[in-house]
């Protein structure tokens, strides 16, 4: 197989620091089935890039938020290779944006909490990897694997209970009450602690609003 496109992947926080969710991912992502991990990173991105990704998002309401929720805490960011075929049936795998209409199996049926909480952005299309790469590879390293994952899982995976959770809170039900035991699982899932914690919570806690 001819590994012709690039293609930019971010763990968004909600997976990045969700340590059983991470692992699910990157277990999937390091089988290099017919794609290969050129590189992989923590970085913090800066506010103009995060907005510079997502330009053809401005205006909508809740582009404020995403723009937080990627610049609260730094993320795990990589580049692959891979065929366009390939690349679709990455795609596929990942599942659709909206959780809850990721199709059953996918990974982010499996492991996203609620809307756009929707764990990892991979490129959608060779045209588009090639963009992201290119200005992403002007802020952080794009050349080497740098940092390793786990495969398996390090901490409890609270999924469906947040899930659940959220549904709650979206809902206007005992939001207080389930607003502190997402604030308590989240905490339980990741190695995260006091205001690194605070700000995973407050991303996630913001996107249901």
């Amino acid at each position: 197989m001819r590994f012709v496109a690039d293609a930019l992947v971010i763990f968004k926080p909600d997976a990045a620091y969700r340590l059983a969710a991470r692992a699910g991912l990157w277990a999937w992502l390091s089988s290099e089935r017919d794609w290969k991990v050129e590189s992989l990173a923590w970085f913090k991105p800066p506010v103009a890039l995060i907005e510079s990704h997502y330009d053809f998002l401005q205006g909508r309401p809740f582009f404020p938020w995403l723009v937080d929720f990627m610049t609260a805490l730094p993320l795990v960011v990589g580049r692959v290779t891979a065929s366009a075929d390939a690349l679709t049936q990455m795609r596929y795998d990942l599942g659709e944006t909206r959780i809850a209409q990721s199709r059953p199996g996918s990974l982010r049926e499996r492991y996203g909490i609620f809307g756009g909480l929707n764990c990892l952005h991979l490129s959608d299309a060779p045209e588009s990897g090639r963009v992201e790469v290119e200005k992403w590879s002007k802020a952080v390293q794009l050349d080497k694997v740098a940092v390793e994952l786990d495969t398996t899982a390090q901490a409890a995976d609270h999924t469906y209970h947040l899930r659940s959770l959220a549904t709650q809170v979206v809902g206007g039900i005992h939001v207080a009450l389930a607003s502190a035991a997402i604030r308590e699982l989240l905490a339980e899932e990741s190695a995260l602690k006091g205001e690194k914690v605070d700000a995973l919570y407050r991303v996630i806690r913001e996107a249901l609003d």
